[in-house]
């Protein structure tokens, strides 16, 4: 018998190869992925992929999108209370479940607060990345299929006319000495278009590139009308 999990999903590469990994295995059925949104912005809350597209990821890859809406101004208490809420709800759907799933890479504090959390609440947390060479794994990702683009870069850590860019083998190449391949130290994040944790890719089309307290540049993608 398998176990159902519940994956967090932030839009970008690594929440979706872990949700490809996990598909993969016989002993875990993902039955919900969980993204975390921003009021009055509508769009996650780290990568500021908008919701609509998080919607149509969610149904290229058939499995339900569950939400846990944040404010702009959000602290600690307030993150863990609508995320407890949440989770609660996704009990309520699927009885039984009690693990949550991230697609975190090599960052041991980020883990062991989210063990923390999490085991507070009663939930067990499956880190199925975790570990990786993330050059290696970038690379993996872009050689079975994975179709992103960069959509959020720190400025302070990365040019910000990365941003917009294809994750492609060319953008690995061209990354300055320092930047982790996936991003995984913050220096980016990516919205996921295709791959093979999909069912068909989808019809994004690339929008404006705007600079955020003074630091994030975020590029648009919206679903192709």
């Amino acid at each position: 018998m398998s176990t159902a999990v519940l994956l967090s999903w932030s839009g970008g590469k690594d929440a979706a190869w872990a949700l490809y990994e996990l598909q993969q295995r016989d002993d875990i059925e993902v039955v919900a992925l969980l993204s975390t949104l921003t009021e009055g912005y509508e769009r996650s809350s780290m990568q500021g992929v908008r919701r609509e597209v998080l919607q149509a990821q969610a149904a290229a890859a058939a499995v339900p999108l569950l939400e846990a809406w944040i404010p702009q101004a959000c602290d600690n208490a307030i993150y863990l209370q609508r995320m407890n809420a949440a989770l609660a709800e996704a009990q309520r759907r699927w009885p039984g479940l009690s693990t949550i799933a991230f697609g975190d890479l090599l960052l041991q504090d980020i883990r062991a607060w989210r063990e923390q959390q999490y085991a507070a609440q009663g939930w067990s947390t499956l880190f199925p990345l975790f570990g990786r060479d993330t050059t290696a794994l970038a690379r993996q990702m872009i050689r079975q299929g994975l179709q992103a683009h960069l959509c959020c870069v720190d400025s302070t850590l990365l040019d910000a006319e990365f941003s917009g860019r294809a994750f492609d083998n060319t953008l690995i190449d061209q990354l300055p000495a320092g930047i982790d391949a996936c991003g995984e130290n913050g220096e980016f994040h990516t919205c996921v278009s295709a791959g093979p944790m999909f069912r068909a890719p989808l019809p994004l089309e690339q929008g404006d590139t705007v600079l955020r307290d003074s630091r994030y540049a975020y590029t648009d993608f919206s679903l192709r009308s």
